[in-house]
């Protein structure tokens, strides 16, 4: 979560909690911008978490697994964000469209704090097969596109291959992969 100081703590220690009970090894992470800002999120977490009736898997994943980062600046905490790729990602922030337009690793965003995270969980879709484990830095969540079979092909013209064999044939000679590069160099003696 990134949430900047006028986010209400309590609407985001009750958020990170919502994460954090999913199970004990569940990353939960709060990205703010004042250490003042922390502390309140973080007396609040406590205060909750001391009446969660969830909190025997909170507590041990907040303890284990919770990071709170301060940020020096929005970018930074883009950064932070996009490192930590999570699995969602709610913005609690003034300037919502600054870090819409910006962030890159996530499995699904929830923006502003009327959006939480739970609705889509339970409600407002989307898929909900998210990548976990940092993941989101090089896949997203499923979605149709995954089931469908992606092919490639490559076509050249003679003149073509005699431009690229030569290249080929040179990079194929610095690896060692010496006959790959006679596959190349057959062609530019068939084609020159």
């Amino acid at each position: 979560m990134i949430a900047d100081d006028a986010a209400d703590p309590g609407l985001v220690a009750c958020d990170l909690l919502g994460q954090a009970e999913h199970d004990p090894n569940s990353g939960v992470a709060l990205i703010c911008f004042s250490v003042a800002f922390a502390r309140a999120c973080l007396a609040e977490l406590e205060a909750q978490l001391a009446v969660l009736p969830t909190r025997e898997v909170a507590e041990m994943s907040w303890r284990d697994n919770g990071r709170i980062y301060i940020a020096d600046n929005p970018e930074e905490a883009v950064s932070l964000a996009d490192d930590y790729a999570p699995e969602h990602l709610e913005l609690q922030v003034a300037d919502a469209d600054f870090f819409f337009g910006r962030l890159r690793n996530y499995g699904s965003l929830f923006i502003g704090e009327e959006t939480t995270v739970a609705y889509g969980d339970k409600c407002i879709g989307t898929n909900h097969i998210l990548p976990t484990s940092r993941s989101a830095r090089y896949t997203g969540g499923l979605w149709v596109g995954k089931f469908l079979k992606t092919v490639t092909y490559r076509r050249m013209s003679r003149q073509a291959s005699l431009e690229i064999g030569e290249v080929t044939e040179r990079q194929c000679a610095v690896e060692r992969m010496l006959a790959h590069g006679l596959t190349a160099r057959k062609r530019l003696e068939k084609f020159a």
